[in-house]
């Protein structure tokens, strides 16, 4: 059955172990899916980034994919699970394209390195774990991605005057790690007053950085994220923030998810749409200018990823597997 073929492929990826990017364990990864190609007839081109392209020759320029590298100690679905299926979904329907990106968990260097070349498909629909808890409050295995949410980040500092942590009273203390304490806080609460938009802080550089030493200069780093260009620069204006990388939102093609769309009703499913607010390889190709479309598969255990607890079900794997077959038909 396609389905335990599916399944027993992303077993074979993920005993292969961590694949960062560029890595003998993610050249593994690429060795074992261009077999896969060539058991299917595909025609298999490897480009000078070490993406690996399988094609049908018929409608070579509708791709499908997603990517093969993983982050210390993910899952077995994310990126995977968007080449295995589309590989079955090319070899059913013997038409279109399938794509192994390298190395999108670093920043997207295969699709990037593709894009610079110029030489691009006219349409790329990528299947995708969701990596998040909506789809399973909602109850239903898949959803149609409308955009991929921007991303900026930079860092804030905060400062004080370093003193003997024993003899300097509470009262006339300067503190730059409560104050970058309360910093945070109020960069939740930014957060949280615009629809859609996201900040976190995930790393503190604090100096002297001596137990026994008030601290004197904290870096705190902040990741802000949000779902439209106003929305992003609302976010950065509020947050004080002054961008070091800085990534624009992107919407997905109408036309593809219409087409996905179609293909989920006709199995009885609502059309439910939902952003990315993770970036993935669809983005940097419809930043290119590519017509793209995102599916996203119900994500188990809390919507948890980037973890080896990542789990989808066999049956929502089925399922979307044969809507993308249904949609790359279309297409």
């Amino acid at each position: 059955m396609a389905r335990s073929r599916v399944l027993d492929r992303l077993d074979a990826l993920y005993a292969l172990g961590d694949k960062i990017g560029y890595s003998e364990q993610e050249d593994s990864a690429h060795a074992l899916a261009r077999g896969w190609m060539e058991d299917a007839g595909l025609t298999v081109e490897v480009d000078e980034a070490g993406n690996l392209i399988g094609r049908s020759g018929v409608d070579d320029d509708l791709w499908t994919g997603s990517h093969l590298d993983s982050v210390p100690g993910g899952g077995k679905y994310d990126g995977m699970l968007g080449v295995v299926a589309g590989l079955e979904a090319v070899d059913r329907n013997r038409r279109g394209a399938v794509v192994a990106f390298r190395d999108e968990e670093r920043g997207c260097a295969g699709s990037r390195a593709r894009a610079a070349s110029g030489k691009l498909p006219r349409r790329y629909v990528e299947l995708h774990i969701e990596q998040g808890p909506v789809l399973l409050e909602a109850e239903q295995p898949l959803a149609v991605v409308t955009g991929i949410t921007g991303l900026a980040r930079g860092e804030i500092e905060t400062h004080g005057q370093a003193g003997h942590a024993g003899t300097m009273p509470m009262a006339g203390r300067s503190d730059a790690l409560v104050a970058a304490a309360e910093l945070i806080l109020q960069i939740c609460d930014t957060a949280s007053e615009i629809d859609g938009a996201v900040a976190t802080v995930g790393r503190l550089v604090v100096e002297p950085g001596a137990p026994n030493v008030i601290p004197e200069r904290v870096v705190v780093s902040v990741d802000a994220r949000a779902p439209d260009p106003e929305r992003l620069q609302e976010l950065i204006d509020a947050l004080g923030l002054e961008p070091t990388y800085r990534v624009e939102p992107v919407a997905m093609s109408d036309a593809v998810r219409r087409v996905l769309h179609e293909a989920i009703v006709a199995r009885g499913l609502p059309p439910i749409g939902l952003a990315s607010g993770a970036g993935h390889d669809a983005g940097i190709l419809a930043a290119a200018g590519v017509e793209c479309g995102m599916l996203f598969v119900r994500s188990q255990n809390g919507g948890v990823s980037h973890h080896a607890d990542e789990l989808t079900s066999d049956e929502d794997v089925d399922v979307a597997v044969d809507v993308l077959a249904d949609a790359l038909a279309q297409l």
